[in-house]
């Protein structure tokens, strides 16, 4: 049974032997464990049964920290993590020899952060290895926002949840590569595409692995599979929510919104991520409300597209992947 804990020494301790230990950051919990440890990122593919092709991030305490992992550091690259670490930048760059293929699917580019959570942030202070940490859930589920949700998925394989109360940005790290020292978004996430092109002028997105898994192509990073934070209920994604919902209206119907409430005798349950229209508060709840409609006893989750801007991108992003 995993134990939902505040303790950090508990969580160094786990580590420290090789154990995995999910763990807080802003943007959703991780399954974390020490990057060195063979017996740590096998568990952690094992656990959440995620092809061993699939890289994994790699988390470190500060900036400072970077030139340990990667060989080079474009300007570009430089610029990102000034303006955005800690937070949710993801900077896809070249390994060092020391980080081992396990943990990059095999490509000679390593994922690395510094994630925004004091928790986090004291735990990797504190460790003598950076933490490779996946979101803390089953390949392709619904990731998780809270302590609970990992637990729920969880609870008879890991022994500790480090309790960081529920993660305020609510979707993946931003995943940015770099091809001739040019930044490319690989994965859209919480950092929106208009606030990174502030720093680094124009970006192109090439954010999906099409062949993959069948052909196990390697992606660049994580979250570029076609089909994945995925609930468990059949989910549909339109930009029509009234003639959806005359096309589902034999089935029980979960909806999810933007910022309006819907009024049909066809809806089981409903559920408004921003009556104000805020895309962040939007983004923060939004697998949080996932999760939640995927406990009732629904035929189908109709979600409502997003506007394309901001990060209403990341959402689309995110819902069109659960519908595939």
């Amino acid at each position: 049974m995993s134990i939902i804990s505040k303790d950090i020494s508990k969580a160094i301790q786990l580590l420290t032997d090789e154990n995995i230990v999910a763990i807080p950051t802003e943007t959703v919990y991780g399954l974390a464990g020490n990057i060195y440890s063979k017996k740590a990122i096998t568990s952690i593919f094992e656990t959440k049964k995620r092809p061993f092709f699939n890289p994994l991030i790699v988390h470190i305490p500060s900036i400072d920290s970077l030139s340990t992992i990667v060989e080079n550091i474009p300007e570009k690259a430089q610029l990102l993590a000034d303006a955005f670490w800690p937070g949710p930048i993801t900077l896809v760059l070249k390994k060092k020899a020391i980080i081992p293929d396990l943990i990059t699917g095999g490509k000679d580019t390593v994922a690395v952060r510094v994630p925004n959570h004091p928790t986090t942030l004291e735990l990797l202070k504190q460790l003598d290895f950076p933490l490779a940490a996946p979101s803390a859930n089953p390949f392709s589920s619904i990731s998780p926002t809270t302590a609970q949700h990992v637990e729920t998925y969880f609870k008879d394989t890991l022994k500790m949840v480090l309790d960081g109360g529920a993660c305020k940005s609510g979707i993946e790290s931003t995943i940015i590569g770099f091809e001739n020292d040019e930044p490319i978004i690989y994965r859209l996430g919480s950092t929106a595409i208009e606030d990174i092109e502030a720093i680094v002028g124009k970006i192109e997105i090439k954010n999906t692995v099409t062949e993959a898994p069948k052909q196990k192509t390697i992606p660049n990073a994580p979250g570029m599979l076609a089909r994945h934070y995925a609930p468990k209920t059949k989910t549909v994604l339109t930009d029509n929510i009234p003639k959806a919902l005359k096309q589902y209206k034999n089935l029980r119907i979960g909806l999810l919104v933007f910022d309006t409430e819907f009024k049909n005798d066809a809806i089981k349950t409903q559920i408004v991520l921003s009556k104000t229209g805020n895309l962040k508060e939007s983004a923060s709840k939004l697998y949080d409300a996932l999760h939640q409609l995927d406990t009732f006893d629904l035929d189908i989750i109709i979600a409502e597209k997003f506007p394309d801007n901001g990060l209403g991108k990341s959402i689309n992003d995110r819902l069109n992947r659960a519908t595939k």
